[in-house]
């Protein structure tokens, strides 16, 4: 393997796309650190040490968690990419269920050019989404102790002795939050932007990519914040042996993951030989792929979304109300009412998704038409309630799989005793994992083909790595050139930011 990583520096192709990718990743996150103007950094600043020293920057459960994730800590730290590409991905899944259940979206989709225009909508629902979020972000910072997404920020508030945006309390808030509405929806469609870029010009998905780096950008606090538990603190003398048993979780559930997520059901379908246009096809015995753990993340992102985003919303307009209060305490992130209801929820979730996505009837008239079938089950309406059949129990397995790795971190923090909703455990399962193992096999395996195609070995001397998505790279890397040009101008601005840390 390590001599897979070195080929890749003498593929000129492959290493500009992996030079363009990692420049792109380095703009987004110094996106995450520039500040929303008008928005009062000492405050945030003050802030953010709490959260340290608390340890409550957990990403364990719940949209504000999700969102956290997500922008990579600028939600927090009220970045310019402060709602992160979260608004891109909640139009995607809208319209991509859309397109299953409505006829006409799905007519439109089959045709030519026609996913190009769903893309398009996909874009101006994203920025409807971003305006009407940055809205509520904007608004709900002239009193910030109410947004649930900045617990805790009154406290900076007090320590500091100052506002933390003062135009509200000067009078000129409306100025305020149109201007950070725009800078919102301005900073979606940058990432967005970016995200294409990737995908065309780089290695991999660019939308999960930047995803990815922002869930692992949290990993030095991580390894910070162990150390500091089970090292410097090291409350019990078995702190050494809890380190070594968490190293080796961390790996059994990664290797987990890997293994559900690439498991699939492979039904042997049979061609007989035919005759298309002037060419003659013999028969043979293909597979088709049912992958056992279908709806991906999805379930989780819906039932955290469904659960938590009605309380976010009634506390946000009855802040003083009690119910709002109580039923927010029992649908807390930190509960065991908030995981025992998600864990349902994302199992039922999980049949929804694949009875919406996987048309077992569809699949049965393609085979009919293209003269395949199942051995042993006849073409129509019998191979069709097969598929049917078979996909419901992958789907019983995968969607048990998905409740488990979700509630896994909540489990680990208490026997660790961490709390539930720590940034430690968050590592152990959830959506970030999930994420994570999904998208850089999805980017190995395209190095993959890269290396192949030039008579190199892969990653693995037997067989090839499946991604999530069988996808060949397409669009031209871009020039080297222009990657030095843009490394040169990155460093510019590191060593200017730096100069400009140092001089205060």
């Amino acid at each position: 393997m390590i001599s897979a990583f070195t080929n890749t520096w003498k593929i000129p192709e492959l290493r500009d796309r992996i030079l363009f990718t990692m420049a792109m990743i380095v703009i987004v996150r110094l996106g995450v650190h520039l500040p929303i103007p008008g928005v009062n950094m000492d405050v945030i600043r003050e802030y953010l040490d709490i959260l340290k020293k608390d340890n409550e920057e957990g990403t364990g459960g719940g949209v504000g968690a999700i969102l956290n994730v997500f922008s990579g800590g600028g939600l927090t730290s009220m970045g310019l990419f402060a709602l992160g590409i979260m608004p891109y991905i909640s139009a995607s899944i809208m319209m991509q269920l859309l397109s299953a259940v409505v006829p006409k979206l799905a007519r439109l989709k089959k045709e030519d050019g026609g996913q190009q225009k769903i893309n398009q909508w996909t874009r101006f629902v994203t920025i409807a989404i971003a305006a009407v979020q940055g809205f509520f972000l904007a608004k709900s910072l002239e009193n910030p102790e109410s947004n649930p997404l900045l617990t805790g920020i009154g406290r900076a508030i007090a320590n500091t002795g100052q506002d933390l945006v003062p135009a509200f309390a000067s009078g000129g808030g409306a100025g305020f939050v149109a201007q950070t509405v725009l800078i919102i929806i301005a900073g979606t469609l940058f990432l967005m932007w970016i995200g294409d870029q990737i995908t065309e010009r780089g290695i991999g998905n660019g939308v999960s990519l930047i995803i990815s780096v922002n869930i692992i950008s949290a990993l030095p606090g991580v390894i910070v914040q162990i150390w500091d538990n089970f090292v410097v603190e090291r409350s019990s003398p078995f702190s050494p042996l809890l380190i070594v048993f968490m190293v080796v979780l961390f790996l059994f559930v990664i290797a987990a993951v890997i293994a559900v997520t690439q498991g699939q059901r492979r039904i042997a379908v049979q061609y007989a030989r035919r005759v298309a246009g002037r060419r003659e096809m013999s028969g043979g015995t293909q597979y088709l792929p049912l992958k056992v753990n279908y709806a991906g993340v999805m379930p989780v992102i819906f039932a955290t979304a469904i659960l938590q985003l009605p309380t976010q919303l009634l506390g946000q307009m009855m802040p003083t109300s009690k119910w709002v209060g109580t039923m927010s305490e029992i649908l807390s992130a930190n509960g065991p009412w908030f995981y025992l209801i998600s864990g349902f929820m994302i199992f039922f979730f999980s049949f929804f998704w694949v009875a919406t996505m996987f048309q077992p009837s569809e699949v049965a008239e393609n085979l009919k038409r293209g003269g395949g079938y199942i051995p042993g089950v006849r073409p129509g309406k019998p191979t069709s309630d097969f598929l049917d059949y078979t996909m419901t129990r992958l789907t019983f397995a995968g969607a048990l799989f998905l409740t488990l790795i979700f509630m896994m971190p909540f489990f680990i923090g208490i026997m660790l005793g961490l709390g539930a909703n720590n940034l430690v455990t968050s590592f152990f399962g959830g959506t970030s994992l999930l994420i994570l193992v999904g998208v850089l096999l999805d980017m190995m395996r395209q190095i993959e083909t890269h290396l192949l195609q030039r008579q190199y070995d892969g990653f693995l001397r037997k067989g090839k790595i499946k991604g999530r998505q069988q996808r060949q790279i397409s669009g031209a890397q871009a020039s080297s050139a222009s990657i030095v040009y843009l490394w040169v101008t990155l460093a510019v601005i590191v060593l200017v930011a730096v100069v400009a840390i140092i001089s205060q």
